[in-house]
């Protein structure tokens, strides 16, 4: 079942995506799902800035997302892969090898996949 956006997931978006003004994906017209799909395809210009947008998280945000994807409740399933490779390598940097790996195995198996963003 998609999830509700909590307060916490809507202050990362909005740490993501200052310009963040709503819930609404003006595209779809369909509520945010996750957190990094839409700063991923909607506001960042390319993959080096989604890189720069997720380095300023904090340990904790970082690992409160991976906790999320390896749950399932997280969606990596529009992120292209270079900013799928993105998240994998912060998390490996700056978290552990063995949580990156469970992230690429998450996504490889399609359990973070299926989330309206």
């Amino acid at each position: 079942m998609p999830r509700e956006l909590t307060e916490k997931d809507i202050a990362i978006l909005k740490k993501l995506a200052p310009e963040f003004c709503g819930t609404d994906c003006s595209g779809s017209g369909h509520m945010f799902r996750s957190i990094l799909p839409p700063v991923s395809n909607h506001f960042s210009e390319d993959g080096k800035d989604f890189a720069h947008r997720i380095s300023r998280l904090s340990d904790e945000e970082l690992q409160y997302i991976a906790d999320m994807i390896v749950a399932g409740e997280e969606s990596l399933g529009c992120l292209p892969e270079e900013d799928l490779d993105s998240v994998i390598g912060l998390v490996k940097d700056r978290l552990s090898p063995h949580l990156a790996k469970k992230i690429l195995n998450t996504y490889a198996a399609g359990e973070s996949c299926g989330f309206m963003e």
